[in-house]
């Protein structure tokens, strides 16, 4: 009987409003997470400039146009967001159990633990050597206060001086936090990468053990869900063969596009495309190999590798389906001239990222963003969600128009989503039931 009663008040509980209501909840905690984040990394920002940022990041058409509905999406961001927080404070076991709840909610929030994981652990050992005064200059390693290099206590009797490389040759110069200025040459652009790597090799190997205990708790995490993919056979729960794996490597050009029309003010203007020309202005033959690279790949992408999902091919309903017939395949052209546009998206991504980030973030990011969308067979917009908001996180916009113009364009895309749910139903001959429109 106690069962029974237990049962049917659950029942209860679960009506749809109720359902629907708890997305509204974890949208305002996604807020409230957002503008912690953005305060914790961004002291100089006031609280008007931060709730600015927060409110606008809330109306991104797609999360919320899913807050008002019963997915898994809002919880997902939630779960990831205060995983990351957590971990920015720290509290690396908080972060850990906010870790395992994003991998209950969604089972692909694996790549941003790890990614969480990596760029924390990879602060934290930089935040070690700050405390123990090691300094950087240019490629070499200097240390003034001479202190423990490959095993901590012990001595090597290495001692290495600042240099200049060549006479004449501008050098490429690394902080204590490992953020680096590239000289003008193509040359010193790829040495002032590997100077930031071999830096931060060196930083986690010299506190190695520190960063193992401190990380402990995402190491067990990790074993578990290895353990877990092992013992079920897969990643995915539920329906495994709609969902297997696949290379659907053009899946990041329709990221960065899509995010980058989200951010357009920041993308897309003069201003922008200014930096970016000037940018190769300044090294010409390195941005030429890399846009060449870029371009290439894109093509190959559009070309081999753009997959055609029967659901976005038979289900009307999404926005997806509409814009893979009208826009990608309007004209056989259509897939190859959109080439261009993705590089561009990238290219001006990683410049803005590149302004707050150090590289090797910036790669992780990318790397991370790969590993959830490449191996997804379907175009769904919803996959995106959690990289955009990392990518606004980490984008260093001053301008409070900006913001303001993205909250507009925000508003518009929500008020048609909307009114094409509310107003526009329609039926399917083959299936009961009324069908809506949405992402």
């Amino acid at each position: 009987m106690w069962f029974a009663g237990i049962a049917s008040s659950y029942g209860e509980l679960c009506t749809t409003l109720i359902l629907r209501s708890m997305n509204c909840a974890l949208a305002v905690i996604c807020s409230l997470l957002f503008y912690c984040i953005l305060r914790h990394m961004r002291p100089g920002v006031d609280e008007r400039r931060a709730t600015l940022c927060t409110l606008v990041v809330t109306l991104y058409p797609i999360h919320w146009f899913f807050t008002f509905l019963y997915y898994t999406d809002v919880a997902s961001t939630a779960a990831v967001l205060a995983m990351y927080l957590a971990s920015l404070k720290g509290s690396y076991w908080f972060s850990a159990v906010f870790g395992a709840l994003a991998i209950l909610v969604r089972q692909t929030n694996v790549v941003w633990l790890f990614f969480v994981a990596s760029t924390g652990a990879i602060s934290y050992a930089e935040s070690l050597y700050e405390k123990d005064n090691i300094q950087y200059g240019d490629c070499t390693l200097s240390i003034e206060r001479y202190t423990k290099f490959i095993v901590r206590g012990k001595s090597t009797g290495l001692k290495l001086r600042k240099r200049k490389v060549g006479g004449s040759m501008n050098t490429t110069t690394i902080s204590p936090t490992g953020t680096y200025t590239p000289s003008s040459t193509s040359s010193s652009s790829c040495y002032g990468l590997l100077c930031e790597f071999w830096g931060i090799s060196m930083k986690l190997w010299s506190f190695k053990w520190e960063v193992l205990v401190a990380y402990a708790p995402f190491l067990v995490l990790f074993a578990a869900f290895g353990t877990f993919v092992v013992w079920n056979g897969s990643l995915v729960v539920g329906a495994k063969e709609a969902h297997t794996a696949s290379f659907h490597l053009v899946q990041l050009p329709y990221f960065g596009l899509v995010s980058a029309a989200a951010m357009a003010p920041v993308h897309f203007n003069l201003g922008q495309a200014v930096i970016l020309y000037r940018a190769f202005q300044k090294d010409k033959f390195y941005y030429l190999v890399l846009g060449s690279l870029a371009l290439a790949a894109g093509f190959l992408s559009v070309h081999f590798f753009s997959i055609a999902h029967p659901y976005l091919l038979a289900d009307n309903r999404h926005y997806t389906f509409y814009i893979w017939r009208k826009v990608i395949h309007a004209h056989w052209l259509m897939k190859y001239l959109l080439v261009p546009l993705y590089v561009y998206s990238w290219f001006s991504i990683f410049n803005i990222l590149g302004k707050s980030r150090k590289t090797i973030w910036v790669l992780l990011y990318f790397f991370s963003c790969a590993a959830v969308l490449v191996p997804a067979p379907l175009i769904e917009f919803r996959y995106y969600n959690i990289p955009f908001f990392f990518l606004v996180l980490h984008s260093p916009i001053d301008d409070s128009w900006k913001w303001f113009i993205m909250g507009i364009q925000f508003v518009i895309v929500n008020i048609f989503t909307i009114m094409m749910f509310l107003f526009r139903p329609f039926h399917w001959e083959h299936e009961q039931g009324t069908q809506r429109f949405l992402w």
